[in-house]
């Protein structure tokens, strides 16, 4: 098993960058039944665990209508991610990819997205199935999957280009 931090054989980890502020907010903070990154899942399941999401004030009000969707993108920090490999080992075979091939959680940005069914909207809190995150992850948006969603502004120019001629 390989263990927190560990660089695997052709990995490759590089001096991150000076930290600029892309101001973010967090809207919430994600309860999951995962506390490390060894009993987290993979990947989401729809008939995993129910799990909770808490909506920070004033962005209560915001989640007004989401009840409409069966299913929701949601976008979260990995905050105990680490964000130097640019190459990493993922397989038991050694193969070496680029972080940018692969959904680790290992990333320049470490933003987590997953499709979640929505059970149910209590006030300022949602309970869903479907996330690969650990418990306490700050939450940064909500929308609806966009494979259920519809536009509700009007249509604009680009709604209709196909191709590559403007």
């Amino acid at each position: 098993m390989v263990r927190e931090n560990e660089i695997r054989d052709g990995e490759i980890a590089v001096s991150v960058p000076e930290v600029t502020d892309a101001g973010l907010i967090y809207i919430g903070r994600i309860s999951t039944p995962w506390t490390s990154r060894f009993e987290c899942p993979r990947q989401g399941r729809h008939d995993g665990p129910l799990c909770r999401i808490d909506i920070f004030e004033p962005w209560a009000a915001a989640l007004s209508g989401v009840d409409l969707y069966e299913r929701l993108e949601l976008l979260y920090w990995l905050d105990r991610s680490r964000r130097d490999l640019v190459l990493q080992s993922p397989a038991k075979d050694g193969t070496t990819r680029g972080t940018f091939s692969i959904r680790s959680p290992v990333r320049p940005n470490p933003i987590g997205t997953s499709i979640v069914k929505l059970e149910r909207v209590e006030g300022a809190t949602l309970f869903v199935r479907g996330l690969d995150c650990l418990d306490g992850t700050p939450l940064l948006d909500i929308k609806p999957d966009r494979t259920l969603f519809s536009p509700l502004a009007a249509a604009q120019a680009g709604d209709f280009q196909v191709g590559d001629a403007g």
